[in-house]
């Protein structure tokens, strides 16, 4: 979901409070002019007196939401419309807060399991620039007074770092275009198939992908269903929110067969995204009418999973660093000291 100025910590403790201060009976107005007179940010706080604004002139709470939808994003809006409709506010306010709360968690664990590995490689990157733009270079200057051959792979080795040290703004610019493009690409739709695609290579990596796809999807997709939207409505929000193009597809593939009449069990059967589990839920969830009560099971369930493999990741990605720094180590300290051997032998 796309929330613009608005941060997702504020838009949680904006939906908690504003579902206690309707639950104590509060009017809107007078609840979301409270909560934006106490908000330090500045932009969020014009943003809600803007939304009181609207609806102490006549408008819902969802149509001035909606005018806003930039900041509050485009599933939260159609869930609040609903909630309007069906006279179910609180309790949808109260679900949208744990849905977002448990969002936000989950975003924090990724970022904190992918913070040591990133933080390494720059690192040793960092490390190795410095080796051979600076150190290996004397090295040979040394071995050339000497009049030692040098061998194939500490010639590699300075002239790579000759490169770095006379060419660095290239590499810059060749580092900067190669993020650019590869954002342009996730702005396009075939683009972001195709990064998807090979993001979902990686094992570790697609587990993770794929659970936390699937239980933002089963999440979105409940919350939708509790809410008053129909069917085909709550797979087409619950899609957009998982954020998977790939998952977005099969949905896509699904909706299609809704619409033409089929079952949902019919359609879930083409879905080559959704694990078994999730499909056999959903399967249950239409068969006993508890497609809500299912799809908060199968949320819970992927979110135990991917909080365990974000836990694990470190103990999986932590050999891989060992081993890729004591080969470039190996490698550097080979350039170095097999020249120096030569050298020690026409010393001696």
């Amino acid at each position: 979901m796309q929330r613009g100025a608005i941060k997702l910590s504020d838009l949680v403790q904006f939906t908690h409070e504003l579902a206690v201060l309707l639950e104590a009976g509060i009017s809107v107005v007078d609840g979301l002019s409270g909560i934006a007179e106490q908000s330090s940010d500045a932009r969020f706080r014009a943003t809600i007196f803007n939304v009181a604004a609207e609806i102490q002139a006549g408008s819902t709470v969802s149509a001035a939401l909606a005018a806003h939808q930039r900041a509050f994003g485009e599933v939260y809006v159609e869930t609040v419309r609903a909630a309007e409709s069906s006279g179910n506010m609180v309790a949808v306010l109260n679900d949208l807060a744990e849905m977002l709360e448990t969002q936000m968690e989950m975003r924090r664990q990724m970022r904190k399991a992918l913070t040591y590995p990133a933080m390494v490689t720059i690192t040793l990157g960092l490390a190795v620039a410095f080796l051979l733009a600076f150190v290996v270079p004397k090295f040979s200057e040394l071995f050339s007074q000497r009049g030692v051959e040098l061998p194939l792979l500490t010639r590699v080795l300075i002239d790579v770092g000759h490169s770095f040290r006379d060419w660095w703004w290239l590499y810059g610019l060749c580092s900067l275009g190669g993020y650019l493009g590869v954002r342009r690409a996730w702005g396009s739709p075939q683009g972001r198939r195709f990064i998807d695609r090979m993001l979902h290579r990686v094992p570790h990596l697609r587990q993770m992908l794929v659970g936390v796809a699937v239980a933002r999807f089963a999440r979105v997709f409940g919350l939708c269903i509790g809410s008053g939207l129909q069917l085909v409505e709550a797979l087409e929000l619950a899609a957009r929110a998982a954020g998977r193009p790939m998952l977005t597809k099969d949905i896509e593939i699904l909706i299609s067969g809704v619409r033409r009449g089929e079952r949902l069990t019919t359609g879930l059967a083409s879905c080559e995204y959704l694990p078994n589990f999730a499909k056999r839920l959903l399967c249950a969830g239409e068969d006993s009418a508890q497609l809500q009560r299912m799809s908060t099971i199968i949320a819970r369930h992927y979110d135990r999973e991917t909080e365990h493999l974000t836990s694990t990741s470190a103990t999986i990605i932590e050999p891989i660093l060992i081993v890729l720094l004591s080969a470039v180590v190996l490698v550097v300290a080979l350039a170095i000291f097999v020249p120096m051997w030569d050298l020690a032998g026409l010393v001696g």
